[in-house]
């Protein structure tokens, strides 16, 4: 069994208004990953993704690579302990 982990991400690039934050919901809900996505004011998206290692590893993979129209720089990682508070992945404003 693989432990439960939280990833504090920040995505930079050219990660806004190329449909994002919904197809990194999409990803985190193929890979059963809680947490949720937004759009920060300096053009950057953040996430939380809490799960299993390895699907979390996945979900930032993906978001490594990003939506067909995005055009990612950077994704800064800051592992945290493990909440277990998301009941689901959403999108938050």
């Amino acid at each position: 069994m693989t432990d439960n982990v939280r990833a504090h991400a920040v995505i930079t690039g050219i990660v806004q208004g190329v449909f994002f934050r919904l197809e990194t919901r999409r990803a985190a809900e193929q890979h059963r990953v809680k947490g949720w996505v937004r759009n920060r004011s300096d053009g950057s998206v953040e996430a939380v993704f809490e799960g299993p290692q390895n699907q979390v590893d996945a979900v930032l993979r993906w978001c490594r690579q990003g939506p067909a129209r995005s055009a990612v720089d950077r994704v800064d990682v800051n592992w945290e302990d493990f909440s277990g508070q998301y009941s689901r992945f959403e999108i938050t404003y």
